[in-house]
């Protein structure tokens, strides 16, 4: 029996890196999973082949909140309810902030930020109406320390976190959770292309000394979508390596 039998997950950015992590983790542990993909459609129904009947990919733009709002009423349609909704969907635009342009500010605002008000905002009246649910909205540690290079993106992540306390706050009531949770450095697509210099420095600021696993953070995605986090909202986990505590 897997610790999400019975529930249905949708996962924003969900045919790469973490989100991909997620979306496995999260059928082999029983869920129905919805996921979202912008522009890798062959790679999504690949994810789709490999996992069966029980996950279906959606091209949406999560930075859309009307696509966000046909996503939301699609997913119902095709799976009945949505008990778990993960908003992972990210991008970077890294350069100091003498140099950023007002497109690469609004760029990862809009895709990290505004995404999570648009899908929890369409996800609440049906959470709402069904008296239960877990938000879980993956932010990053540089969200919480700062990090020279990406003003936008640190500004995207705080506000994450601050979103989510506040929508904990107001649907608690309800039997709906929201909770973050705060990756560290993860072994991805784009930390394969790093040179092993940069690693190396990356490394010497993780207390941990190794990068993070897109399956390390699907397993606490696991336990704050299911019963055994019933209790636990408004919350923030880092999953770093002890990265942020250095």
């Amino acid at each position: 029996m897997g610790l999400l039998d019975g529930k249905v997950a949708l996962i924003t950015g969900g045919s790469r890196g973490i989100g991909e992590a997620i979306v496995r983790r999260f059928a082999a542990e029983g869920a129905k999973v919805a996921f979202t993909y912008r522009s890798s459609a062959e790679r999504a129904n690949a994810i789709v082949a490999d996992l069966g009947d029980n996950v279906k990919g959606y091209q949406s733009d999560a930075a859309s909140f009307d696509d966000a709002a046909a996503l939301v009423k699609n997913v119902i349609a095709d799976f009945g309810k949505v008990d778990v909704l993960i908003n992972n969907a990210g991008i970077t635009k890294d350069t100091l902030l003498m140099r950023m342009s007002e497109e690469q500010w609004d760029a990862v605002i809009d895709t990290n930020l505004k995404s999570v008000f648009n899908l929890t905002k369409n996800i609440l009246r049906p959470m709402m109406k069904a008296r239960g649910g877990s938000i879980i909205n993956i932010s990053s540690v540089v969200g919480i320390m700062g990090n020279p290079g990406q003003a936008n993106y640190v500004a995207s992540k705080a506000g994450v976190i601050g979103f989510s306390k506040t929508v904990a706050q107001e649907v608690g009531s309800r039997n709906i959770r929201c909770n973050v949770i705060a990756p560290g450095f993860i072994e991805t697509d784009m930390t394969d292309a790093l040179d092993e210099k940069t690693k190396e420095a990356y490394l010497t600021n993780i207390p941990m000394r190794r990068l993070g696993t897109g399956e390390e953070v699907a397993n606490t995605c696991v336990f704050l979508a299911s019963d055994l986090s019933a209790y636990v909202s408004g919350q923030t986990i880092s999953v770093c390596g002890a990265m942020c505590c250095a």
